[in-house]
């Protein structure tokens, strides 16, 4: 088997967050048959891909699409292809969410053929249909794939910066310098804070390193790192904006991108493109897939998982979630009752929390000028502590610890899309560094960005009134503003500290004087 390469794989998660959004604005302008025949051609510029194991979908039924990320080229061997995304996507007219879940590249599979391996090699020792087969036989069993789309770098870097870039909570300092060798990961320099993210061919500053990211930490955390650009990047953009840049969508994508022959045609087209339409108010629902990590060897780092967990998480996926009377119920339907609608706690809850009063007020000494009022959290999660710059904590192994000056905290200045600036600063938590685990706190005078758009829910406490957003029942921020500013706790990429504990945590926030 031939060597398989260190390639990122979540940017391509956004980039089928991307193609569900324009692919429902294109479907506002499907005024007639030559129009359509024009969105044929800008997605068919690769040949169609055929394949036994595609199952056509009748008009109007749901549907599965597999996203693909990888380096294959037209014409190429998939011998000389690599992927390490696997995204399976469920449209059904009749839910309000567009399901998506991820197959970790890492998981330990027997590949028909071929033996035990990751399941990534699938791709490289026979292509798609060697791919669905071996998910098939190892994973879901009743899994009917209707759709395939092959996508790769330079198309996802495009599509962002075609869709105007998009605002991402980053969660801590990213930072790899790629040195010479095979096996090396990608470049990449990022400060934590809320920032806007864009491809700009590439830039080791931008959404593609981003999303790529597989330097320490594992695939589970990266697969929340890109299921959260998607939300982000839906979240962000309506229709109506992208309706007026839906020919140059297309043509990206179509250049960056191989489907199925099916989807090359028109009548296959507009049936996915009628689900879309009717799943475009829907809110994305991430289905986690049941994945254990096991200890890395000298060679090689595998997931596996048990076949009940695989069910469960199967039928989750399958599953249709019940549309309401208004947009607004039908995000209360994917809420937990215990996260909706407003209610006043007598007291914050404090259980799994410690003092960091003395940390904070010192991560507060550290900005020396931060344009804003700065609040600190009096209270953390325990086991947790501040990341200092000084102290070196929260500095990857063998990375320049001058890359890191800055960072912890970091205050620095942010534009909103009519390039106005607004003072920001953030505060980095490390929760449990070898898995990835960082929480921050946010400060900032731009009052309304757009991760803040649409609370599940509100909490008074402690005179605060807080401002609860939640996915898949597991909060990721908890948000307060004060007069012209806005402060917000944000959960690690796995959200894994408990609601009650992000509650406590954001009641706690305390002024530095």
């Amino acid at each position: 088997m031939i060597p398989r390469t260190r390639l990122g794989m979540a940017w391509r998660f956004a980039l089928a967050g991307v193609l569900l959004i324009s692919a429902a604005a294109a479907t506002t302008a499907v005024a007639g048959l030559l129009q359509v025949k024009t969105f044929v051609g800008d997605i068919s510029v690769n040949p169609g891909i055929v394949s036994k194991q595609i199952t056509l979908p009748p008009a109007g039924a749901p549907q599965t699409i597999l996203i693909i990320g990888s380096d294959h080229r037209a014409h190429e061997s998939f011998r000389m292809s690599h992927t390490d995304t696997m995204l399976l996507v469920r449209l059904n007219a009749n839910s309000s969410t567009i399901n998506l879940m991820s197959i970790p590249r890492d998981l330990q599979v027997d590949i028909p053929g071929f033996g035990i391996d990751k399941i990534n090699a699938a791709y490289s020792d026979g292509g798609y249909g060697l791919l669905i087969k071996t998910i098939k036989q190892n994973v879901f069993p009743h899994l009917r794939i209707n759709h395939i789309i092959d996508t790769n770098f330079s198309g996802f870097s495009d599509l962002v910066d075609a869709i105007g870039c998009v605002y991402s909570d980053v969660d801590r300092r990213y930072y790899n310098a790629t040195a010479p060798g095979p096996d090396n990961y990608s470049s990449i320099d990022l400060q934590p804070g809320y920032q806007k993210l864009c491809g700009h061919n590439q830039s080791v500053s931008g959404a593609l390193p981003f999303v790529r990211f597989r330097h320490l930490d594992s695939d589970i955390v990266r697969e929340a790192r890109q299921q959260d650009f998607i939300r982000w990047a839906k979240d962000q953009f309506s229709v109506g904006k992208l309706l007026g840049e839906r020919d140059r969508l297309l043509r990206i994508f179509g250049k960056h991108s191989t489907l199925d022959k099916n989807l090359q045609s028109e009548d296959g087209l507009l049936n996915l493109f009628a689900l879309v339409l009717n799943s475009d108010a829907s809110t994305i629902h991430q289905v986690a897939f049941p994945a254990d990590l096991q200890p890395c060897t000298a060679t090689s780092c595998f997931v596996t998982s048990n076949q009940q967990a695989e069910a469960g998480a199967f039928s989750r996926f399958m599953a249709v979630t019940r549309k309401a009377k208004t947009a607004a119920a039908n995000r209360a339907k994917v809420t937990p009752a215990s996260l909706k609608g407003h209610k006043k706690l007598n007291n914050a809850p404090t259980g799994g929390l410690i003092d960091a009063t003395t940390q904070g007020r010192a991560q507060a000494q550290a900005l020396p000028h931060p344009g804003m009022p700065v609040y600190y959290p009096k209270l953390i999660k325990a086991g947790s502590e501040y990341c200092v710059s000084l102290a070196l904590n929260c500095v990857g192994y063998g990375e320049p610890s001058a890359m890191y000056a800055h960072s912890f905290p970091r205050e620095y200045v942010i534009r909103d899309p009519k390039g106005r600036p607004h003072a920001a600063y953030r505060m980095t938590l490390v929760l449990n560094s070898q898995l990835g685990q960082y929480y921050g706190v946010q400060g900032t005078t731009w009052t309304t960005p757009p991760l803040l758009r649409s609370p599940s829910g509100t909490r008074d406490v402690n005179g605060k009134h807080l401002l609860l957003y939640a996915n898949g029942g597991r909060l990721t921020q908890v948000a307060w503003h004060n007069g012209p500013d806005v402060y917000w706790i944000s959960n690690t990429l796995t959200s894994d500290i408990p609601n009650p504990q992000m509650v406590g945590i954001a009641a706690s926030l305390a002024l530095s004087h």
